[in-house]
């Protein structure tokens, strides 16, 4: 069979007497970018793994999304976690806009269920008008679609997303070494504070003004907004103090959804984009009158289920027995005092007659 083949094998016999000094007077060929990439991929793969090893599913999720970006575009970690954010509460961008709607809605029902309320009180509560309030009530929330924890549905849905970022990727900056590396400009390593409180003070302007400029949306006209509002202030102002330790991992998240609510309240106030996603129209309110006090609606379903006491009732309802006997005996008093007085006058005239 060698004697067959005897030009094949002088030229592979050729080729490797050419290629064992090439590779042994260049070693850098073993190492090129290819290979360093490959490694450098599989080390990343395993400190993912490692810090998603005892998060939960949420958090565990936020995990590897941000590794399959850094995988799949070969950005930096800062800029996979700002393309994460931005995919992520992209997709949550149909839930804010149900929130909305069911927030306005609920601020067109606040005057009738304050309207309903009055009624319940004007009757004392008693039995019968507590359980027509609770008809009343449970008919306008059906009628406009909302329940009273319509409030909450932003809660549960900003909620759990910010804490799995937050989570996931304190984590990972803590668990992964490359984010040593991973960061730009001033912010190169993603696992310290920051010392220039750039990030914290950026991260308290920007929720600021996304506060000022979009805190009421959908809630004009209720009192309780306003309450809502400089709470959100002073959350603001507190924001630099409570931040300045976090690691700049974090505010590569903070920052960039902060930006993105204030985009997206900036895209709401264009005109005519609430009507074209549906949104019902607030009425302007008047500010001539003066301001009621605020609505709330957990209280009018608690007085409404609640059984007013018998002894209220009683109580009320005593005075005004005691009220009706008293203008009837007056009564009777003067007529009896008036006819004894025109008896009295009849005798007279009778003794004067007789004389």
């Amino acid at each position: 069979m060698e004697n067959q083949f005897p030009l094949k094998k002088s030229i592979v016999s050729c080729r490797a007497d050419h290629l064992e000094p090439a590779l042994t007077s260049h070693p850098e060929v073993l190492t090129d970018t290819t290979v360093q990439s490959a490694v450098s991929q599989a080390s990343v793969a395993d400190e993912v793994a490692i810090a998603a090893a005892d998060s939960f599913l949420s958090v565990k999720g936020v995990q590897y999304f941000i590794d399959g970006i850094h995988s799949f575009t070969g950005l930096n970690w800062w800029a996979c976690i700002v393309l994460t954010t931005l995919l992520i509460r992209g997709a949550t961008v149909p839930l804010l806009i149900n929130q909305l709607k069911s927030t306005a809605k609920l601020t067109l029902l606040r005057p009738h269920l304050e309207e309903v309320k009055t009624e319940m009180q004007e009757k004392g509560m008693d039995p019968r008008a507590v359980a027509e309030g609770q008809q009343k009530m449970k008919k306008l929330f059906n009628e406009f679609g909302v329940s009273p924890f319509t409030p909450l549905k932003g809660l549960f849905i900003q909620g759990p997303v910010f804490i799995s970022f937050f989570l996931g990727v304190s984590n990972m900056a803590e668990k992964m070494p490359s984010f040593k590396n991973g960061g730009a400009y001033w912010f190169v390593d993603l696992t310290t504070p920051d010392t220039m409180y750039i990030f914290p003070v950026l991260t308290a302007l920007t929720f600021w003004i996304t506060v000022e400029y979009n805190m009421q949306e959908g809630m004009e006209g209720n009192p309780i907004a306003a309450t809502m509002k400089n709470v959100m202030r002073g959350l603001a102002i507190a924001t630099v103090p409570l931040t300045m330790n976090f690691p700049k991992a974090i505010f590569c998240y903070w920052v960039t959804s902060n930006v993105f609510s204030l985009v997206y309240g900036i895209v709401l106030k264009v005109p005519g984009v609430k009507q074209a996603l549906g949104v019902p129209e607030i009425p302007v309110a008047n500010t001539n009158t003066t301001p009621q006090p605020a609505f709330s609606f957990l209280t009018a379903m608690k007085q409404a289920t609640a059984a007013p006491e018998p002894t209220a009732t009683t109580l009320t309802a005593e005075p005004s027995l005691s009220q009706d006997r008293k203008i009837p005996s007056s009564s009777v008093i003067s007529q009896r005092l008036r006819s004894l007085e025109k008896e009295v006058k009849g005798r007279k005239k009778m003794k004067n007659k007789k004389k």
